[in-house]
């Protein structure tokens, strides 16, 4: 039998058919799945050997029916082989039922009786694809009217904002949870002694040069009294940690230098030594700072 598509075609398309359905399935992140995982290449390759062993194998058992065959029948055989698909009996019908085309020779009677400048038209059927097709767009432009105009689903401008509104609600609740989300918006205060510890070793390694290991003050301002320069608590101190300080003369920010969960510990461990009155503090600098959101006595 008469093959469409040559064996080497066939075999790489369903080769490269099942390497993009195993590259769209599995999670490999941005490195391809059969460099990421070596099982799924091992797998590949031996799909391909496969494939093409079986290829193999049916060539030679046709060539083997084929010496089997009588002379005949090998006659019969090489004329189908020989004829072009589209002069097969499947793809006449095919046609056939996709045009409703006439013969040539019934061209006569489809002729009208109008004519311009020697040209004449026939009078065709319309093609049952087109007539389908046509139908097809009725009954979908009704369904879209009903469900759109009349009931008033959703139009993709409305689902679009909501998709949009509901990715913020959950963007934002993973930011609550995910240390290196973390903003000035979604910190939290840590009371935790191995918190604050790990707090203090940060700031004794990249703080304690300009506020001295007890925070008493030095280059930088006095963390230990009321006064803040840019303000207090856990928000604005984690605020300063990542922005820096004033332009020109305050800290550096830390955003590039420190993880957000690692300012969190520190920005902790400073305000924890809130009223430890070090030993010759630095004068204070900036203004008494007074939580507002907690609770007054």
């Amino acid at each position: 039998m008469k093959k469409l598509i040559p064996a080497y075609i066939r075999v790489l398309i369903i080769f490269f058919a099942v390497f993009a359905a195993m590259e769209y399935f599995i999670d490999s992140g941005d490195r391809p799945a059969f460099i990421k995982f070596p099982m799924v290449a091992v797998f590949l390759f031996v799909f391909l050997f496969l494939l093409i062993a079986i290829e193999i194998t049916l060539k030679a058992v046709d060539n083997i029916t084929y010496q089997l065959l009588t002379e005949e029948q090998k006659a019969q055989s090489n004329e189908v082989n020989t004829l072009h698909f589209k002069d097969s009996e499947w793809f006449k019908k095919l046609m056939k039922s996709l045009t409703k085309s006439e013969p040539l020779e019934n061209e006569a009677s489809l002729l009208l009786d109008h004519d311009y400048d020697g040209i004449r038209e026939l009078d065709n059927n319309l093609p049952p694809w087109w007539v389908y097709l046509f139908y097809a767009g009725i009954v979908f432009g009704v369904i879209y009217m009903v469900r759109y105009e009349i009931l008033g689903a959703d139009n993709q401008e409305t689902e679009l904002k909501n998709e949009i509104a509901q990715a913020k609600i959950e963007v934002a609740e993973y930011m609550k949870t995910a240390p290196d989300m973390m903003d000035e918006k979604t910190v939290t205060l840590l009371t935790e002694p191995a918190d604050l510890a790990s707090g203090k070793e940060i700031f004794t390694t990249n703080c304690a040069a300009c506020h001295r290991a007890d925070a008493g003050g030095q280059i930088g301002p006095n963390l230990t009294d009321d006064h803040w320069i840019l303000g207090g608590g856990i928000k604005n101190v984690f605020h300063t940690l990542v922005n820096g300080g004033r332009d020109g003369k305050g800290m550096i920010s830390w955003k590039g230098t420190l993880k957000p969960k690692e300012m969190q510990h520190v920005a902790s461990y400073v305000l924890s030594l809130r009223g430890s009155n070090p030993k010759d503090p630095k004068a204070p600098d900036g203004e008494v700072w007074v939580d507002e959101t907690s609770p007054k006595k």
